[in-house]
């Protein structure tokens, strides 16, 4: 039924909770457990719900203040069984469910479905980033799908519940505030939320608000292409260029939300509910590319190089990254108490991700190139040893330098860089059900209208900051904007940098952009190409019917759902010699989708479950739309294409556990997946090799041509342990301790008509999360651990098959995380986060082939929590 859960809260710190003789947790005639601390109460009502779940079901609970000890929901998720966090910047943003495509995974608030959109429209993940955990009370990872579910998602569909007021009667009032450093760079963090809620037999509220805040220093290293040797005695190839950058970034998470309950009677209930939440990140990047294929001369390979003259780039910018969610649900409930139950939700959510990014660009004129040395001894940490260059009319090396002169940029151009994508959805869903003695029968159907209109990210834009016409008045130097102060960085580099001044440089740039704008100079309207813009309207309309039959030992529970997919897509294509070309191209399409799951209880403790199901994954906004863009700026130049003749991926497939309930507020389980798709989706990269994409003399024939398209069938499979148990069979103190881990190991491959056994993108073979924990003495301390092997991020082309994939290093993450409570209603704590100090890195082929290598530093919070 569409119905916010209802958490169930602890008073503070060391209460103690007896659990019921009744509880499926602990059955009659099992061990009586006393659940003390807020870490033991979560996992004790995570448990339970898995336990009596019609589904295979994995849930976080909140903690006994009424929030999880993460910042976002990404990183609650994160201690589930099969999930891995992708990050941005460090960020928990996106979640992979058994290792499998992000785009796999379906999002519900609260049961009714929420479209996902990225910058851009190029994905339907959701940013989990954007929902900060203090509005949820628990997390619902549904891996088996009942037909009630939607049907978009073939290995998982998340369940955000957000707080219902009436679980909790009388004024409550909670919340935290926390303060912090970032280790790289030394910038702050800081945190605060405030939760109040009334409620008594009839009426209750709720309104609340979060702030995340924090100064960060990325460190950033990326390499371009590779190049080949094209004889034995070829001694020009190897990376291309190689990228020094910083970013330093506030970014910044924002919530309101409010809700109103009401239930005149017993079994009679209606509520309405408001999310607000924006994601802001203002981002300075200052980038240095040491271009080595245009060298003069020398020689460059894998393991390094000596060049003389080689140019500099610089590219500088002060950029504004905005996500906001609108969700607002209305809804109501009957309960007939003979066994019949209505339930009716209807949602609008809004989404607006924006981009702008203006970047200012120059190079070092061809004297002032320096020549340099580079070491790849440690090929992600290449260290780069500058010296000056003697012209001549064979130029050479000179002598060392300490540093690179950055006030030697000429020619400076700014580039306008911008994206926008905007959803509005309209939802209504009806669920009914009706017990008839053993067996129950249940209907319902779901209507969604969704509008998408955006534009994925354009940089066609380029003014001449160089010279401006006579009387303008205009002027700029772009080496008037470096300053003093040395780039924080923790990568070795050989040479010295300082920061820029990229604030003061936006601002004048954007002076003399209005000023030319007035001169008729700059257009805005050029900033983005016609073919870049995409509108879609999707309709979905669905229906299902579903039976659940219990017995002696067990239940069924199987259904069919029915649904119709409408999509309308309009753009615009760029045709030869540059006209613009109006396309629309529509889907229509109905599927059946059945669903069975099985639960039989073996004994008391001991439950399997077998379900089987069949779904759907729909390709992104950006994936099927009309037109390309092309990227000037990146080395070599990128285009971007839609394919709208792109067919969804069904896939059949099977789950299956064992669990067995411990005692302790425990569970030790096993489950198998495994998953048949067809149509898989996968992204390509070639070289245009051809004029097509040539305009305004630009020739582009060299550039790389990203598109999406349909592969063959594919298999993805896996087997997940699960352990969680307080011990308290240890004597004395040690009953404090805990446990919490899983681990799953994961494989398979899909097929396309130029490739077999391709490894899915995203998916690493194995992820294991961990957490030993100790709450005793209103003390709750725990340490997590974090791991996942490597994963095919991108597949390649140009004709190197698997030696040019792209893949993500794998990684280990350690947290901290302590709690003491002072009074029974106020504690103290602190986070220490990404202890390991992970650096994150792509690579291309083979790890002595790095694309990017990362790093944000150890991250350090401590604070107050209250609870009256």
């Amino acid at each position: 039924m569409a119905m916010p859960a209802r958490a169930q809260q602890s008073t503070a710190g060391d209460a103690a909770v007896a659990a019921p003789a009744s509880d499926p947790v602990d059955p009659p005639g099992g061990d009586e457990i006393v659940v003390t601390g807020s870490i033991v109460e979560a996992q004790r009502s995570s448990i339970m719900q898995k336990r009596m779940a019609d589904n295979l079901v994995d849930i976080a609970a909140a903690d006994a203040v009424g929030r999880f000890p993460d910042q976002n929901s990404a990183a609650a998720l994160a201690r589930l069984p099969a999930v891995a966090v992708q990050r941005d910047q460090g960020q928990e943003r996106y979640i992979q469910v058994r290792g499998a495509p992000n785009r796999w995974t379906s999002v519900s608030i609260d049961n009714v479905p929420v479209i996902g959109v990225d910058e851009g429209g190029t994905t339907r993940a959701y940013r989990f980033d954007a929902i900060p955990a203090v509005l949820l009370s628990s997390l619902a990872i549904n891996k088996s799908l009942t037909s009630d579910l939607q049907a978009e998602a073939i290995v998982a569909n998340i369940d955000l519940r957000t707080y219902s007021p009436m679980s909790e009667k009388g004024l409550n009032v909670q919340g935290d505030l926390g303060y912090g450093i970032m280790a790289l760079g030394g910038g702050e963090q800081r945190q605060g939320s405030l939760r109040a809620s009334w409620s008594n037999d009839v009426f209750g509220v709720v309104v609340g608000g979060s702030h995340y805040r924090r100064h960060q220093v990325t460190d950033n290293r990326e390499v371009g292409l590779y190049d080949e040797p094209t004889n034995a005695a070829d001694t020009q190839f190897g990376p291309t260029e190689l990228d020094i950058r910083s970013y330093r970034l506030v970014r910044e998470n924002n919530g309101l939300f409010a809700g109103l309950e009401f239930e005149p009677i017993d079994g009679q209930r209606m509520w309405a509910k408001a999310i607000y939440t924006d994601f802001n990140d203002d981002e300075q990047r200052n980038q240095y590319e040491l271009r080595l294929d245009r060298a003069s001369s020398g020689t460059r390979n894998l393991t390094g190089g000596a060049l003389v003259r080689v140019p500099v780039r610089g590219t500088f910018n002060d950029g504004q990254y905005r996500t906001r969610n609108y969700i607002n649900t209305i809804g109501g409930e009957l309960d007939d108490k003979n066994g019949f139950k209505v339930a009716v939700a209807m949602n609008y959510t809004r989404t607006e991700n924006t981009t702008h990014l203006p970047l200012i660009q120059a190079s070092t004129p061809t004297a002032a190139s320096p020549s340099l040395t580079y070491d790849f001894s440690d090929p992600r940490l290449p260290v780069v040893q500058l010296f000056g260059t003697v012209a001549g009319t064979v130029p050479s090396r000179g002598s060392a330098l300490s540093g690179f002169d950055q006030r030697t940029l000429a020619a400076p151009i700014a580039i306008i860089g911008r994206q926008d994508s905007f959803t509005d959805s309209y939802t209504m869903k009806l669920d009914m059900s009706q017990e008839l003695g053993a067996v129950t029968l249940s209907a319902g159907g779901l209507y969604s209208d969704r509008t998408i209109t955006g534009f994925t990210f354009a940089t066609a834009n380029v003014v001449n900051l160089a010279s401006f016409p006579a009387g303008s008045g205009l002027s700029f130097d772009i080496n008037r904007y470096v300053t003093d102060q040395n780039w924080d960085t923790g990568f070795p580099l050989g040479f010295t940098l300082k920061n820029i001044d990229n604030k003061s440089m936006r601002r004048d740039v954007d002076t003399i952009l209005a000023r030319l704008q007035t001169l008729g100079i700059y257009d805005t309207a050029r900033d983005v190409p016609a073919s870049n813009r995409y509108a879609l309207g999707e309709r979905l309309l669905a229906g299902y019917g579903m039976a659940k039959l219990k017995f002696d030992g067990g239940q069924v529970v199987a259904g069919l759902r029915v649904e119709r997919f409408d999509l309308d897509n309009r753009g615009t294509a760029t045709l030869a010699g540059g006209a613009l070309a109006p396309l629309s191209v529509g889907q229509t399409y109905t599927d059946l989708f059945p669903s069975v799951n099985s639960r039989f209880d073996l004994t008391d403790r001991l439950v399997f479950r077998i379900a089987g199901q069949r779904g759907i994954a729909r390709p992104s906004f950006g994936e099927v739309r009309v037109g390309s863009s092309i990227d000037d700026t990146a080395s070599p130049g990128q285009i971007g294409g839609g394919n709208p003749t792109l067919r969804p991926e069904y896939t059949w497939g099977i789950d299956g556990s064992l669990e067995y309930y411990l005692p302790g507020s425990g569970i030790l389980s096993i489950a198998g997946f495994h998953r048949w798709v067809d149509n898989v989706l996968y992204a390509s990269t070639q070289r245009v090799g051809s004029n097509a994409f040539d305009s305004s003399g630009v020739d582009r024939s060299g550039y790389l041509l990203s598109s999406t398209f349909n592969g063959r069938s594919g298999r993805l499979y896996g087997v997940e342990f699960n352990y969680q148990q307080r011990f308290t069979f240890l004597p004395g103190l040690l009953d404090g301790f805990g446990f919490q881990g899983n681990l799953t190991l994961i494989g398979g491959s899909f097929d396309t008509v130029e490739r077999k056994d391709i490894r899915f993108p995203g998916t690493s073979n194995r992820i294991a999360n961990a957490s030993l924990y100790y709450e005793k003495f209103g003390l709750s301390a725990r340490v997590s651990y974090q791991h996942r092997t490597r994963w095919l991020d991108t597949l390649g082309g140009l004709g190197l098959g698997g030696s040019s994939d792209e893949y993500r290093a794998g990684y280990d993450n350690v947290d901290v995380a302590i709690r003491y409570a002072v009074t029974p209603n106020v504690s103290l704590y602190a986070d220490l986060s990404n202890l390991t100090n992970a650096v994150y890195s792509a690579y291309q082929g083979n790890e002595g082939r790095p694309t990017e290598v990362e790093q944000i530093g150890r991250r350090y919070m401590g604070g107050i929590r209250f609870n009256f």
